[in-house]
């Protein structure tokens, strides 16, 4: 959605990232490559399924009623060219 946010904005006169910043979510491979490259947030997908695999087992082990879980995984910024410095 970022890149293609990033088209209507040319599209519309308006330069990324000289009158406005985008940033997207999930870190795709096409982020690095759109001009300018995206700035993302890349977030653990591997160890996402890892842990929902983990608690859906002890979902199905367990006759008792489980709690709920929150859990907390980090995240990483990855500063492209996509942002510029606030005004």
């Amino acid at each position: 959605m970022a890149i293609e946010a990033m088209k209507a904005f040319a599209e519309a006169g308006l330069r990324v990232p000289a009158d406005i910043s985008v940033v997207g979510f999930d870190d795709i491979a096409a982020a690095s490559y759109v001009q300018p490259p995206l700035t993302t947030v890349a977030y653990p997908k591997r160890q996402m399924g890892k842990k929902a695999i983990e608690m859906l087992l002890n979902l199905l082990r367990s006759e008792d009623r489980v709690p709920p879980q929150t859990v907390k995984l980090g995240v990483e910024l990855v500063m492209r060219a996509s942002t510029g410095p606030v005004s």
